[in-house]
């Protein structure tokens, strides 16, 4: 028990690591061709898992076979799960940040009123994020209008025209 011990200790020094040094311990991953499935988080879950798994199944059974079997599965599970979780993040698959280059021909409704080459806030709703903006316009627009950015001035700050239906 104390070896699956070990295992799982190492796999917690191993996260520890990754989180302090973060993507620069991702290169020596890539140079060994795991890409964007063996991170050194993905490894260090593997072996805590494995480790305090095995350990756990060689208390509660008392085989060492079954412990190195139970382990390993648990080890391949949460490894994996960790895995597809920063392939995920690293592709931006989530949604993530809404970026200023996004915000170009958004939709958005009038929250307060917009007086000539003055601002008013707006609101507008991108990859399900709904943003309260300040927005400048040409011509002075009132409450309620129906809206479309026509320009980025800043990550809070667009100019709009009205959109004509």
């Amino acid at each position: 028990m104390t070896v699956f011990l070990a295992i799982g200790i190492v796999g917690i020094v191993l996260l520890l690591f990754s989180l302090v040094v973060g993507e620069h311990l991702h290169g020596i991953f890539d140079a060994l061709g795991g890409g964007d499935w063996f991170t050194g988080s993905s490894l260090a879950a593997f072996l805590g898992a494995m480790g305090f798994g095995g350990a756990i199944v060689k208390q509660v059974s008392g085989s060492t076979g079954l412990a190195v079997l139970g382990g390993a599965v648990l080890g391949l599970a949460f490894g994996g799960l960790v895995a597809y979780g920063m392939v995920k993040l690293r592709r931006g698959d989530t949604g993530g940040v809404v970026t200023t280059k996004e915000l170009l021909n958004a939709p958005g409704v009038v929250l307060s009123d917009i007086p000539a080459l003055g601002f008013g806030e707006i609101r507008v709703t991108r990859q399900g994020q709904m943003m309260k903006l300040n927005a400048k316009s040409a011509i002075p627009l009132v409450t309620g209008t129906q809206v479309t950015v026509i320009d980025v001035l800043s990550a809070t700050a667009v100019v709009v025209e009205p959109t004509y239906r």
